[in-house]
């Protein structure tokens, strides 16, 4: 009740710009999913709500662009789609009984890289699932499952700040630098309207 108060008052000037921090924090799922109907309602009306949450499947769920901060400096403002495909490659998984065999054909003569998930599951980089279908075909071995994983915001994110974040956990994560010419250190201007602004602080996000 407390976060409905909350963004009522906000919203009795009639505001063109909202700015809420962490608004879904102890609410009950029907309560997370009327916050994020409302924001989207308001950004549908030409408004700009910037979202401050570290609850990623809720902002990716909500938020239209991304802005992510990391010692004091802006890592990424750009829309969320762009950043999960920018900085997490997809994964091809397949389900086969002959998963040694197929492995070996993808990384010898396809060079891709090849994971085993469990027994007859591979994940695999560098290649299109086309092309693994192809191969696969070649070698006449049957595919019970051929999918695309695509990546989320939080593997993106976790791939995007592992150097920057004040503490981590002891699990090892797999580390893609950031771009250069995308990491942007001076203030944030020109903020869209009629969007979902998510904002991500890497100095605070704390695992255990």
């Amino acid at each position: 009740m407390g976060q409905r108060l909350g963004i009522a008052a906000a919203l009795l000037a009639d505001p063109q710009t909202l700015i809420l921090d962490e608004p879904v924090n102890g609410l009950d799922p029907e309560g997370v999913r009327w916050i994020r109907n409302l924001l989207k309602g308001l950004a549908d009306q030409g408004r700009t709500v910037l979202l401050s949450s570290h609850l990623m499947s809720e902002m990716a769920l909500t938020a239209d662009h991304v802005i992510i901060l990391g010692r004091g400096r802006v890592l990424r403002d750009q829309p969320v789609s762009e950043f999960v495909a920018g900085s997490a490659a997809d994964v091809i998984r397949v389900r086969v009984p002959h998963a040694a065999q197929l492995a070996t054909l993808l990384t010898t003569h396809a060079g891709a890289t090849v994971r085993t998930v469990t027994q007859g599951v591979l994940d695999i980089e560098r290649l299109t699932s086309d092309e693994v279908g192809r191969v696969a075909g070649h070698a006449q071995l049957t595919l019970l499952e051929l999918s695309t994983q695509t990546a989320s915001l939080e593997q993106a994110y976790m791939a995007l700040t592992e150097d920057t974040v004040s503490y981590r956990s002891h699990t090892p994560t797999h580390h893609t630098d950031p771009d250069p010419a995308s990491t942007d250190n001076t203030p944030i201007d020109d903020i869209p309207t009629g969007h979902v602004q998510g904002s991500i602080n890497a100095e605070t996000e704390a695992a255990a």
